[in-house]
Order: C-alpha cells, then structure tokens, then sequence
C-alpha cells in the first residue's frame, strides 16, 4: 500500500461502468482474479451518469449490488468531474482513483491484449494535451496514423483505444500498476447488435432492451441484472428531453456560452436543433457535425442540464464515495482508510452537498426527479453478507 503503509495485499483494480452489468463484465472479473490471484477486487465505477453522456440504464446503487453479486469486492464512485469527461480525463481520473485505493494490477478488456499498450503509450504525441482539446471525429484517425508510424502498431478497436488511454494515464502514476489486459470475447464495445453468444456488448444490450428482446436479453445478462432489468425502472435521455429542451430555449447564447466545453459555436446550433426536434434522438441528428461527436453532444447536454460552468469541472481526486462492498473489501476499508490522502465518504452530508459533492449530489437528484428514488441523502454503501 502507498504513502507508508507496509503491502500485505493483492489488490486487482478495475475501470467501469456496468451500464448494465454483463456476461462479459462477469467473465473479465473471473479472469483477472483467477490471473492475478488477487486478495481483493476493486472498481471504480461511473456514478448516474456515464462518460458518453447519456444517464445510466440503472442507477449506481442497483449496479453496485450487481457487481457485489457476481464477485466484486469493493466499487468507488468515480467522481462526476471525472466520469463525465473525454476519454483521456476520464482514465485519469479512474486510474488515479484505483492508485489511491492501493491497486497493483488495472485490468482491461482489449480486443488485442497481446498489443504492446505501453510502447503505445511511451510514443504518444508530446502534444497530445492540445490535440486532444480539438475532440472532433477526424482526430483519432490522425492520431491512430501517428501512432502507427512511430510504432506500428495499428489503434482502431474501440477497447484497444480504451485500454491505451488507461495505460497512457498509469503510465504518469508515481508508482504505475501492473496492466493486464483481458481478451475482449463480444463484438466491438460500440456494436449494437446481439448475436448467437452468451457474450455481448452494453450499446447491444441497450439496444435490445429498447426494443423489449427479452429472450436475446436473458441470453447475455447474469439472472441479477435480468431481474432488476425487468423490474426496476430504467432511465434513457427521453425522459430527461423536455428538461432539456427547456434550458435551451429559455436560456440566452450568453449564458450556453458559459456552459463547459461549449465551443465553436455548438451553442447556436443547440438552440436551432431543440426548437425543431420532436426527441432527443431526432435533435442529436439535427445538432450533429462532423467536428462534434454524438458523445461529446450528450456531454453537453448533462452540462447543460446540470448547468455546469467553466468554473465548475475539477478533475483532481478530492473524496472516495463508496458505493458498496464484500465483507472482503470492508475489511479492506478498514485497512486503509486512515492513510488514504482523500477523505472517505460513506453517509453525504450538507456540508458535502454544499461542497465537493456539489455535482454529483445534483446528477443524482435530476435521476430522482425521474424515479423518485434517493440518490444521495438517504443511501448507505450496498454491503453483501
């Protein structure tokens, strides 16, 4: 364990979101404990909202309970400042997060484990940081293209590009951790069609569910998900549409102009596209270019619905809410809690809501107002006997 305290322990970390908790979620879980004999399991998961900007199918307490069912041990909530962000934020935040909770292997699905993520790595542009800030379509062809020549190593697959923003982060951790990465067994993580496989990605799944294909559904799920799938209220952009669309009709170019990574005019662009839209999906097509991806769109509309300001986004780790744990990764908090260099938070207070927590308190109340269900003030960690 960092920061002095002596390392009896095997910790494995995992980056995710289980939106929702899959069969190839259970399967990456197994192998990595199996792989690294790990003591303890760990992940750091996205809270009600997921970093692609659209709010998570169940909310963070129902899929904590399902990670904890099928073998995890410990699950962290990734700040919102960090969970809603680009790729490369976004595994800065996670990665940092798991160094903190003392993690000595990050395991990641990758459709090509066997890559060389750390070369890939190593050869990243020195200008990335700058590169980065452009988030338009065309930057990671060039960026795969650059990589490639310093390399050759070719960076398409959608988890593979996951996998090296992982590796780039750890990669500037005083003490980097282990990687293992994990053969990806579904197809293309953004792929939105079932197969004949027990294994399929979220965006399919999700998919499948829009359309109530059960059977298929049953097929890819564990029973835990299936039943709270089919039992707990779900959440879509749909339902938070009329909301939306309000901000941006009620509120002036000046004021969309203040809302974070609002840039090159997008914000003209939103007023016209929720004037004419009939839905939420009619006004991404009316609102996408070929400069803003539909992921970065769906960032700005939580910003917008959240009305997250430049001056608000933090991406330092400043808290630990814990979502849930094992009696494994209890015992686990107990050992570490003392030393860990960021406050641990388990019951959310005033003092939180009015303070660090400010965002994440308020992404949780936008799904309450949908479900009616508590997000912050009366929730507990999920702790499984």
């Amino acid at each position: 364990m960092k920061k002095g305290t002596v390392k009896t322990t095997n910790v494995l970390g995992i980056i995710a979101e289980y939106n929702p908790f899959h069969n190839g979620h259970r399967y990456q879980l197994a192998t990595a404990k199996r792989l690294t004999g790990a003591d303890v399991s760990i992940a750091v998961m996205s809270g009600n909202w997921v970093q692609r900007g659209e709010p998570a199918l169940l909310d963070k307490w129902q899929r904590t309970e399902l990670a904890l069912q099928n073998g995890l041990d410990f699950v962290v909530e990734l700040p919102f400042s960090m969970a809603v962000q680009p790729a490369h934020l976004f595994a800065s935040g996670a990665v940092n997060m798991l160094s903190l909770l003392g993690c000595d292997t990050l395991a990641f699905g990758a459709e090509h484990p066997d890559m060389d993520f750390s070369t890939l790595a190593a050869n990243r542009p020195a200008s990335q940081t700058a590169h980065f800030k452009q988030f338009d379509e065309t930057y990671p062809t060039l960026f795969n293209d650059y990589l490639q020549q310093q390399t050759g190593i070719d960076l398409r697959a959608s988890n593979d590009i996951l996998g090296f923003t992982y590796v780039a982060a750890n990669q500037q951790l005083q003490s980097p951790m282990t990687i293992l990465p994990i053969q990806r067994l579904a197809s293309d993580h953004r792929s939105d069609a079932l197969g004949d496989s027990s294994i399929a990605s979220g965006a399919a799944i999700r998919k499948a569910l829009t359309e109530a294909q059960w059977p298929a559904v049953a097929q890819v799920v564990p029973q835990q998900t299936l039943t709270a799938l089919r039992t707990q209220q779900t959440v879509t952009w749909d339902a938070f549409w009329p909301l939306l669309r309000y901000q941006l009709l009620a509120q002036s170019i000046e004021q969309l102009q203040r809302i974070y990574q609002m840039s090159e005019g997008i914000e003209y662009r939103l007023k016209q596209a929720a004037l004419e839209a009939n839905d939420f999906q009619d006004f991404l097509r009316r609102a996408k270019t070929k400069r803003f991806t539909y992921s970065r769109l769906q960032r700005l509309c939580v910003y917008v619905l959240l009305q997250v300001t430049t001056a608000v986004p933090n991406t330092l780790t400043r808290y630990c809410r814990i979502l849930g744990f094992s009696q494994t990764g209890q015992q686990y908090l107990n050992r570490i809690k003392k030393t860990l260099p960021v406050p641990v938070v388990t019951k959310v207070t005033d003092d939180w809501i009015n303070g660090p927590y400010f965002l994440d308190y308020q992404a949780g109340l936008l799904r309450q107002m949908i479900t009616g269900r508590d997000q912050d003030r009366l929730q507990h960690p999920v702790i499984l006997r």
